[in-house]
């Protein structure tokens, strides 16, 4: 009897390469992975990084990661697609047109723009480019700080949803407004859901652990992925968010390096 085949659930992220395996493209793939589908990647940079910083950052030649992105568009059928810190306009207009080239679907945007220690992380012009891309995405994913960029004002208990709308109203895309901002004993995401104006509080426990490196890579492709095996957004974002709780807690008393380790994707 023949084989019934079935075509796998990929998802694709286009980041760059962490070589401590804490973040980018290594916690994106692992991520995916882990949530059941395929992981095929785009990488924009590769950086020399462990757990307690990076030390140096390698862009790609733009003309080389053009081709990656025909490479794997032209061949794998893509059911969501993640997208990683973008640092040039250049990268983020080659990423744009061929999103758009290949009729990509279901993109969660990270927008990577400003560090832990509150250091900006890429150009003003970047950031204006970055911009323009969010009306192509379903879903962008700021920490409170990157929103604080995005809107021009401080964001704080009161104003946390107003913000999420006002973000997603003048981009026009779904938001993720990533906090932990309403307290101490759980940790609180807002959810501004473009067109419909719905928000939503997503609730999960806090996990007392410094090893959270990658959380924020490892949010946004977990959410493509459920995006990509058929959830809703507000489903999806839900099951992105526990997961990555999860993740946290298994890893909480977890050792990797002299730093800041990382989430434990698997369980193990």
């Amino acid at each position: 009897m023949e084989s019934i085949k079935t075509t796998y659930k990929s998802v694709l992220t286009i980041a760059g390469s962490d070589s401590g395996g804490c973040a980018g493209i290594q916690a994106d793939i692992k991520s995916i992975s882990a949530c059941g589908a395929y992981a095929a990647s785009v990488i924009t940079a590769t950086t020399a990084q462990n757990t307690q910083g990076v030390t140096d950052i390698h862009a790609l030649p733009v003309a080389h990661l053009e081709k990656q992105l025909e490479a794997v568009f032209s061949d794998i059928d893509f059911s969501a697609v993640k997208i990683g810190m973008l640092h040039s306009c250049e990268v983020i207009e080659t990423i744009a047109s061929k999103l758009s080239e290949y009729n990509a679907k279901n993109i969660v945007l990270d927008p990577v723009m400003v560090a832990t220690s509150g250091d900006v992380l890429i150009t003003e012009d970047a950031i204006e480019c970055l911009k323009k891309l969010f009306p192509q995405v379903a879903i962008i994913t700021p920490n409170h700080k990157e929103a604080e960029l995005l809107i021009g004002h401080a964001i704080d208990q009161e104003n946390v949803e107003a913000t999420a709308k006002e973000i997603g109203s003048q981009f026009k895309t779904s938001v993720l407004l990533k906090g932990g901002h309403f307290g101490t004993a759980e940790m609180h995401d807002m959810l501004y859901e473009f067109p419909t104006g719905r928000t939503t509080i997503i609730k999960n426990p806090r996990v007392d652990t410094t090893n959270t490196h990658g959380t924020g890579c490892s949010l946004s492709s977990s959410i493509a992925t459920f995006l990509g095996k058929g959830n809703d957004l507000e489903n999806a974002v839900k099951k992105g968010c526990s997961y990555v709780n999860n993740a946290i807690a298994e890893g909480k008393d977890k050792v990797l390096g002299k730093g800041n380790g990382p989430i434990n994707h698997f369980g193990l």
